[in-house]
């Protein structure tokens, strides 16, 4: 299926690649190579794929220190909540699941990457960011019947696979520079006071995959910069979302 390529608005300058480059990757090349810079928005178009995934990402040129760069990513995730809100029917729900996954009606159906350049510039701020967003719209591995994997899941199956790769891009892009805007005259507490209305888990027992560790708590809430407090048999420990952003620069890459 054929799709119209989607309007971005004026702030945002869309460059297209093919779905299989993966638009977050081609993002990261591009702005270590002075390709990109801020403001451009990497999005995936391939024919054969338009209808099955919602590939993107922007690069950042932050004006603030690395603990604040990182709230981005949560920036991204309700800003993408929001824009799926406006267009998807009423009864599908989106959710996070603390740091980085998008859930469709309780089961992972996307996700958001980051990476952020190990070099700063002289106000401290990192050089560059870039924030990254995937979702399945229908899913070429599925296989079997609805249901079967039950923690998996895309638009298709939860009953709103009708939505375009261009419709959620046109609706995430929008949103996101609202909420880019909101972030920078509110600060984090707006985004703060939506990602814990949204959170999975929120008061309840959770087992959460961070650092390369398991952890297991109850989720008893989130610090001012999107950080996650977990409640364990051996006290109270918080979970740094900077853990999960990949730090790019010179020879080294860590996740």
């Amino acid at each position: 299926m054929s799709l119209p390529d989607p309007v971005f608005p004026p702030l945002l300058a869309g460059h297209p690649v093919k779905a299989a480059e993966r638009a977050f990757e081609t993002a990261v090349d591009g702005v270590i190579s002075g390709r990109f810079g801020a403001a451009d928005f990497v999005w995936a178009r391939d024919a054969a794929r338009d209808a099955e995934r919602l590939d993107c990402a922007l690069v950042l040129e932050p004006d603030v220190d690395r603990v604040r760069s990182a709230e981005m990513v949560f920036v991204a995730m309700v800003a993408f909540g929001d824009s799926f809100g406006a267009i998807a029917p009423p009864e599908v729900g989106l959710t996070y699941r603390w740091p980085m996954t998008l859930c469709v009606n309780g089961a992972r159906a996307g996700r958001v990457r980051a990476a952020i350049s190990a070099n700063d510039d002289d106000d401290g701020h990192p050089d560059w960011m870039v924030v990254g967003l995937s979702l399945d719209i229908r899913r070429s591995d599925r296989g079997g019947e609805p249901g079967q994997l039950p923690d998996v899941t895309d638009l298709a199956e939860e009953g709103c696979g009708e939505l375009t790769r261009t419709e959620l891009l046109e609706s995430y892009s929008r949103h996101l520079l609202t909420w880019i805007h909101t972030w920078q005259t509110e600060g984090f507490r707006p985004v703060h006071d939506l990602l814990v209305f949204r959170a999975e888990g929120y008061r309840d027992p959770v087992t959460i995959e961070h650092a390369g560790k398991t952890r297991e708590g109850r989720f008893i809430g989130l610090d001012d910069h999107g950080n996650l407090i977990l409640e364990t048999a051996a006290g109270t420990d918080m979970l740094d979302v900077q853990a999960a952003i990949e730090t790019i620069g010179g020879d080294t890459t860590t996740v």
